[in-house]
């Protein structure tokens, strides 16, 4: 008997739990084909991603009744009442008649089954975490990043290391674009204000992962995609306010699908911040402008990324000794007798320029190509103290009778590069077999040049005291081969050629250094 009464209380317990969760599956209505990372969602909030299989399963629901959406890149958005311990359901979507992927992304990125610790970010995923702050905090609880804010509040300058290497190890693309610095490699994150607004995933593979276009990969890879066809029209006003006055404005734009063929998605977003470290105030500004036209079998878009910011320097730290009664201490602008000098600030825009061909040949065969330009210019004011004449190639200055070696002076330190090239991809794609072949070539011509715009004795306003140039090509090719052996088997190979030549004519501390180098590298 008491087992009888143990089995029927198992069963009811059972059946609780089933009446809390939604499972289905979800298909091409055409083909009947499972539709991988498709996107559940119900009107409490909570969602899915589909797995490979199509599958999803929604649990811990409480109430009787939910409003469910389901979308998938490529297929119309379908909507209808559900209820928690039903039958799987089985969802169909049918496709938009339009090439709405983005193959550039799938080229760089690793799918569900490569052999990469990943973590993939949604769109809506995004949208949670985006308060403002730089793209590392939208990763920083995502296993083995530690970040880091030069102003204490993630506003301005940031940092981002992921297992234990910095950003110049660290692999990042926008829509495949290379992004890092193609001379230190870094990551200026501050360059992109607010582009969490108009990004739809992102994806982070930790460790050397799988080949890419631009800087090496040894810590991780970063993938930004902003290339996702919104086919209903919106229009978002997001503000908000925060601790040490940050203040956030975005407004979003978007035409969805019109005529069947196009269209247009814009945004302007302003962020303002005092900073938690004493005068490490950001004024930051951007703007995106995407449009596209789409067809059947391909599709055309072009991007227009800007972004501009005038940050007071903070980047300096402080001593273990401050860190009791002074922890907010900042050393920048100190060098100037009495107050610290007021414009002790790093200025730059960036600007980006990319255009994109996608065409799908076949069923299984798909390729895209892509052309970029970055352009970038700015500088770094900083007040000197007790400077000496000679690190300035200028003569001691003669006062009477007085010789004087040393000045105190305002100097700007200047960048004015420009940065361009192509991206291209080829997928084919089997029941068990996926093979994807890619590259890109780029070139990179910067000038490093000084002014000193004031000066307290001996020196010309606006002396330019070093005018240097730098230059370096990048080419890349990379095959791939990911083949499902059994349901649990996958056997993952990819090898990448990269020939890279760079040279400098001398730099600040030693201009007559000049380099040429050129390097040729094999990455299995």
């Amino acid at each position: 008997m008491k087992k009888l009464f143990l089995g029927i209380c198992f069963s009811l317990f059972i059946q609780i739990v089933l009446s809390q969760t939604i499972t289905g599956k979800v298909v091409d209505a055409k083909t009947g084909n499972p539709l991988p990372a498709a996107t559940v969602e119900l009107d409490n909030n909570q969602r899915a991603i589909t797995n490979e299989e199509g599958l999803f399963i929604i649990k811990r629901l409480k109430q009787p009744n939910y409003q469910m959406q389901v979308s998938c890149i490529g297929f119309k958005l379908v909507e209808k009442n559900v209820s928690p311990g039903n039958e799987p359901l089985l969802i169909k979507l049918e496709q938009w008649n339009l090439l709405m992927q983005a193959v550039e992304i799938k080229a760089v990125r690793a799918s569900d089954k490569a052999p990469f610790a990943k973590t993939t970010l949604t769109r809506k995923e995004i949208e949670k975490l985006n308060l403002g702050q730089d793209l590392p905090f939208l990763l920083n609880q995502t296993p083995s990043v530690v970040i880091n804010s030069d102003a204490g509040n993630g506003v301005g300058y940031t940092g981002i290391r992921i297992r234990g290497t910095d950003a110049s190890r660290i692999n990042m693309t926008i829509n495949g674009i290379p992004y890092n610095d193609a001379e230190s490699q870094g990551l200026f994150f501050v360059n992109l204000p607010d582009f969490a607004s108009s990004v739809n995933s992102i994806q982070l593979q930790r460790g050397v992962g799988t080949s890419s276009n631009g800087a090496s990969a040894f810590g991780a890879t970063l993938n930004f995609s902003t290339n996702d066809v919104i086919t209903n029209p919106y229009t978002e006003i997001n503000n908000s306010y925060g601790s040490f006055n940050t203040w956030k404005h975005t407004v979003k734009l978007g035409t969805g699908l019109f005529n069947n063929h196009y269209s247009v998605d814009a945004r302007v977003s302003n962020i303002k911040s005092d900073g938690f470290i004493d005068r490490a105030s950001s004024n930051l500004s951007s703007v995106y402008l995407s449009g596209s036209y789409l067809s059947e079998k391909s599709s055309i878009r072009f991007n227009y990324l800007s972004g501009k910011e005038k940050t007071y320097q903070s980047w300096y730290g402080i001593i273990e000794a401050d860190l009791p009664n002074n922890r907010t201490l900042n050393t920048a602008g100190t060098e100037r007798p009495g107050s610290p000098y007021e414009n002790e600030t790093d200025n730059y825009k960036q600007n980006h320029y990319q255009l994109f061909f996608n065409r799908q040949f076949s069923k299984n065969t798909s390729g895209s190509t892509a052309f970029f330009l970055t352009k970038g210019k700015g500088y770094y004011e900083q007040y000197k103290a007790d400077e000496s004449f000679s690190k300035y190639s200028l003569p001691d200055f003669i006062a009477g009778i007085d010789t004087l070696e040393n000045t105190d002076l305002i100097r700007q330190l200047w960048l004015d590069n420009i940065y361009y090239g192509q991206i291209f991809s080829l997928q084919h794609k089997r029941t068990n077999d996926l093979f994807t072949i890619g590259g890109s070539w780029s070139r990179y011509d910067g000038r490093h040049f000084g002014e000193i715009t004031w000066a307290k004795a001996g020196a010309p306003d606006n002396y330019r005291w070093y005018d240097h140039t730098a230059s370096k090509t990048d080419i890349n090719v990379y095959g791939k081969y990911q083949r499902n052996i059994t349901q649990q088997l996958v056997l993952f190979t990819d090898i990448q050629y990269r020939y890279v030549s760079y040279g400098i004519n001398g730099f600040r501390d030693n201009p007559g250094l000049k380099i040429r180098e050129k390097y040729n590298f094999f990455n299995p």
